[in-house]
């Protein structure tokens, strides 16, 4: 595909603007505006519109390819939530108040009061607060929630527990808040140590964060022992809502001793993702840590609802208004659409799709934890290793046959490891079309490993050294 820089001719013109029919005016000082031309290509329009299409048709994404990348759940976005955010276009925030004093938008904040209520019930905490803007702006407000729990109660404390399987931002959070990490080892039955975690527990700890199934896609039949553990050091448990998606309406978070919770909306309620975005984190928390919460909350009371806006204890505003709302628009279309037994059927499906998966492919890749998983199926490539290849090259073979690939590499803990998570909605005939070409991949590797090197072969770029690429990026230009 040429670049629209290449299909440039002089002259050319998508539009032609009328002449202008108010004085000139310069907006800047003379020294600052542009001496030359700014080298933009010369295209029409259709030359634009098809050069942005063909873009577009080369993205991997949800709707238009099976998209299994662990860990990052990559959910289809049910297309009815989306009218649903269409109805609330015209409202804003800042809309005078009522003659009472109640704020405008009392739909909106009905919406954002039902969906808070309905995530609390499905996680068992007492309140949630939408302000958070991605998953790792909620994990940061859950350990600033923590902190001012501590403060309050006079607690010296210095020390956030993660296991060594925690997804990054999990560390990260904690020691943006100021703690220090304490890593725990995962035990060969694929969770976390349960002797060096007791070892590791002692009073300077605030807090130990946990992903339960974790990122081996396992669930932690310890989960509640943990959870007592620390709470007998007065630390709080930090639930990553990251994985919620497997256990939906089956196990409460809150009912086995999580305190704090985050939720990444496109992971469980089928709000689009990064790029797809923007992204949501709420975050909930027990009775004890509601006081504690972001401003303003919103509060029901006899008249509708009204903002509280002052608060002492409070750890201060989060982010503008309430987060991000047309994503919560969608998510709550999610939650009432599915209803209580759906989102159960939901986890059930996710759970189901990816133990079929396993078990098709464990006779074909390494399996270093040869568990019942839930949600995410975890392998690794070191078979291939042996031959000379790598979990990458695997990666870009799925590419050429039309296949996002799954997520390798992570957990770190797994060497050459290759995640994979189809979520709910896959069909078995997608799945067993991607198994066929997994088992492909794991045949080319025993009888022609040599071939992955010019991998994949029908993209615009095959190879790239992906760190430089990603440290020493050149955009290019006109004359490029």
């Amino acid at each position: 595909m040429q670049l629209i820089y290449e299909q440039s001719i002089d002259g050319r013109r998508g539009v032609r603007l009328p002449a202008s029919d108010v004085p000139a005016a310069l907006p800047l000082p003379a020294e600052l505006l542009r001496k030359e031309a700014a080298g933009l290509p010369e295209v029409s329009e259709l030359d634009t519109v098809r050069h942005f299409t063909n873009l577009s048709r080369r993205n991997f994404s949800v709707d238009t390819h099976f998209y299994p990348l662990g860990s990052c759940t990559m959910k289809y976005n049910v297309k009815a939530t989306e009218n649903g955010a269409a109805l609330f276009n015209g409202e804003h925030p800042l809309l005078p108040l009522l003659p009472g004093g109640e704020p405008h938008a009392q739909g909106s904040l009905a919406l954002l009061h039902g969906l808070a209520t309905s995530l609390a019930e499905i996680t068992g905490m007492a309140e949630v607060t939408t302000q958070p803007l991605a998953g790792a702006h909620g994990e940061m407000t859950g350990i600033m929630l923590i902190a001012a729990y501590h403060k309050a109660k006079g607690n010296k404390k210095r020390y956030v527990i993660v296991p060594d399987s925690s997804h990054g931002t999990n560390p990260a959070s904690a020691a943006m808040v100021g703690y220090e990490i304490i890593t725990i080892p995962t035990a060969p039955y694929g969770d976390m140590d349960l002797d060096a975690f007791r070892a590791a527990m002692n009073n300077e700890v605030a807090a130990v964060m946990m992903t339960c199934p974790n990122t081996l896609g396992l669930f932690n039949p310890h989960i509640k022992e943990i959870c007592d553990i620390a709470h007998s050091f007065d630390a709080l448990c930090y639930y990553d809502g990251a994985n919620l998606n497997a256990i939906m309406g089956k196990v409460r978070p809150g009912d086995v001793g999580f305190d704090v919770i985050h939720l990444n909306l496109h992971k469980t309620f089928g709000t689009p993702h990064g790029g797809g975005g923007p992204g949501s984190g709420p975050v909930g928390v027990k009775e004890a840590l509601v006081p504690f919460l972001p401003l303003p909350r919103i509060v029901k009371n006899d008249s509708g609802f009204i903002l509280e806006t002052t608060n002492p204890a409070s750890i201060g505003r989060t982010a503008n208004f309430f987060g991000n709302f047309g994503v919560m628009v969608k998510a709550y279309a999610y939650i009432l659409l599915l209803g209580r037994e759906g989102l159960i059927r939901v986890s059930e499906q996710a759970v189901l799709n990816a133990n079929y998966i396993m078990a098709r492919l464990k006779g074909h890749y390494d399996l270093p934890y040869d568990f019942t998983c839930m949600h995410e199926c975890v392998f690794s490539a070191s078979r291939q290793v042996k031959q000379g290849v790598h979990a990458l090259d695997i990666a870009k073979y799925l590419i050429d046959q039309g296949y996002h690939p799954p997520t390798v590499y992570f957990p770190l803990i797994v060497k050459d490891a290759i995640m994979i998570e189809p979520t709910e909605t896959e069909s078995k005939a997608t799945m067993d079309l991607f198994i066929q070409v997994m088992i492909q991949a794991a045949e080319l590797a025993e009888s022609d490993p040599g071939a992955f090197a010019a991998l994949p072969a029908t993209m615009p770029v095959s190879r790239l050294d992906e760190t430089r690429a990603a440290r020493s990026q050149q955009v290019c230009f006109a004359g490029c």
